[in-house]
């Protein structure tokens, strides 16, 4: 599975292992990162709650909108080849100032959406062991896991694809076992379609069920964090990006439709309202066994774990890019000789982890409540603008350059998604409290950290043009290597109309900013 190590001087420091990632691979890494069980058992019964028996759908149309997302986002791919991910697609579509805002708030929504997990990695364990006899204190759990997650991200990619292979068959394996005792059963009353009727679809509280339904998608475009490693990433890419966010979409809208089925659509609310935290264990109870409850207790943790090694490794990859560029420090950058592993950048970020978690927990915050939905709350919306920002570039990047795609592609797609995206956020921001169960005033602070972030990032960008035009004129710059990526003659890069020359590597003096990106 393993490449060979790159050829060069055997001075020359280790690259990634490149190579390594097939579709599946880099699908597990986007799945398990958006937890599907713990956003099942956690949140979709406030869907429910909020959105009756119409609740499935807003999980179709969420996934819906991010499929037209992702139109654009794929095409533009295949002529992006940094290493950058967000923020590249973003400087190259819309100038370096909004690129590097965009960076900053790329490292606050992955390291939001990662490190408040791990609170709720401690809480679920406690209710976990609490629903098997046993009292386990949250803090360690949460330290442990740090630990734990730390050093799959030291091992090797492929390491981390097999493992995240085997706890996301395991998670969605008993969420389908739930939906086939439902349906083998015949649900409390017969299998209805009747929440599929538009006066159950768009009532009250859809709104609030589009919000649930977005926020549970978070982390699916970081399909191309992995592009240096994967196997065709002009293939692989597009295709792990759009069976993400399908797959998504159709297992959470059939896992709620069951769950709905499974107490009949006269009852489900009311029972959402008794015990939202208890509505799927009561489900596979009824219609499994006890044991399978207790084992989807199990299973939760270990979807948790899964979540936070997949935000790890992204995070990661997103350090050792800006540690490239020359905007974070170089010693982020080194990659381990044995492991191929962003290794540094994996221990900055446990050490960050660890550090926001007994900062928590020294102020005796509540390891759900606070830790979880206060810090993952601005990284879930940081990551919703990086869509909307990314969306938007796509039109401006192929009005630079020369290209056979069609206007489908790289306009209406596009814009249509920059549209769909703004009015999620919108949802988003609307219904702030049900993601936060916190008051106005910490509300407004979570919610202004993602634009001051930004702000923050363009006073970066124009302070790095003043102070080290070198860095900024590099910043998301192509490889200056020649792809060997299988790219089509036919469709040149934007390297075309870039400055940098062919010839330049990361310490050479670089040339005057490109003129496809603005200043």
């Amino acid at each position: 599975m393993s490449s060979p190590m790159p050829k060069g001087t055997p001075d020359e420091p280790p690259g990634l292992r490149t190579g390594t990632l097939t579709t599946a691979d880099i699908s597990f890494f986007v799945v398990s990162a958006a937890a599907p069980l713990t956003v099942m058992a956690g949140v979709a019964p406030v869907a429910i709650l909020l959105g009756g028996i119409g609740a499935p759908v807003g999980y179709l149309l969420a996934g819906l909108t991010l499929t037209v997302f992702a139109v654009g986002f794929t095409t533009m791919s295949r002529h992006v080849r940094s290493a950058g991910a967000f923020y590249a697609y973003i400087t190259r579509g819309l100038g370096r100032p909004i690129g590097i805002a965009a960076a900053l708030v790329a490292m606050l929504g992955y390291n939001g959406m990662e490190i408040g997990v791990y609170g709720l990695l401690g809480s679920a364990t406690s209710d976990t062991a609490a629903a098997l006899g046993h009292d386990v204190p949250w803090l360690p759990v949460s330290l442990a896991g740090l630990l734990l997650i730390w050093y799959g991200g030291y091992r090797s990619i492929d390491f981390g694809a097999k493992l995240l292979g085997v706890l996301l068959v395991a998670e969605t394996g008993i969420l389908v076992l739930l939906a086939g005792g439902v349906l083998i059963d015949g649900g409390a009353h017969g299998l209805s379609l009747g929440g599929l009727a538009p006066e159950h679809v768009f009532t009250g509280g859809t709104a609030a069920v589009l919000a649930c339904a977005f926020a549970a998608f978070t982390g699916f475009e970081s399909t191309v964090i992995y592009r240096r490693e994967a196997k065709d990433p002009e293939r692989t890419i597009p295709r792990a990006t759009y069976l993400a966010v399908a797959f998504l979409g159709l297992f959470y809208a059939f896992v709620v439709w069951t769950v709905i089925q499974a107490f009949g659509e006269d009852k489900v609310v009311q029972a959402a309202a008794d015990d939202p935290g208890g509505l799927f264990f009561a489900a596979i109870t009824t219609y499994v066994g006890a044991w399978a409850a207790d084992l989807m207790h199990v299973l939760i943790v270990t979807s948790v774990l899964a979540s936070l090694l997949a935000f790890h490794n992204a995070i990661n990859r997103y350090t050792l890019s800006l540690s490239e560029e020359g905007v974070l420090p170089k010693t982020l950058g080194r990659i381990h000789p044995r492991h191929r592993s962003p290794y540094v950048a994996g221990a900055a970020q446990t050490v960050l982890g660890a550090v926001v978690v007994l900062a928590f927990a020294l102020a005796g915050a509540d390891p759900y409540q606070q830790l979880l939905l206060w810090v993952n709350t601005p990284g879930m919306l940081g990551l919703m603008v990086l869509q909307l920002l990314a969306a938007l570039a796509v039109p401006f990047f192929f009005r630079k350059i020369d290209h056979r795609e069609g206007l489908l592609r790289t306009v209406v797609a596009p814009v249509t998604a920059f549209v769909l995206l703004a009015g999620a956020i919108g949802l988003v921001a609307a219904n702030i409290e049900l993601f936060t169960a916190a008051s106005t005033t910490v509300n407004t602070v979570l919610v202004s950290l993602v634009p001051a972030v930004f702000l923050l990032g363009l006073l970066l960008a124009y302070r790095l043009r003043r102070t080290r035009p070198e860095v900024y004129a590099r910043f998301a710059a192509e490889p200056s290597e020649p792809s060997t990526e299988g790219t089509d003659p036919s469709c040149p890069h934007p390297t075309s109309s870039s400055s940098t020359p062919a010839s330049a590597t990361p310490s050479s003096p670089a040339p005057p900013p490109s003129p496809s990106m603005a200043e």
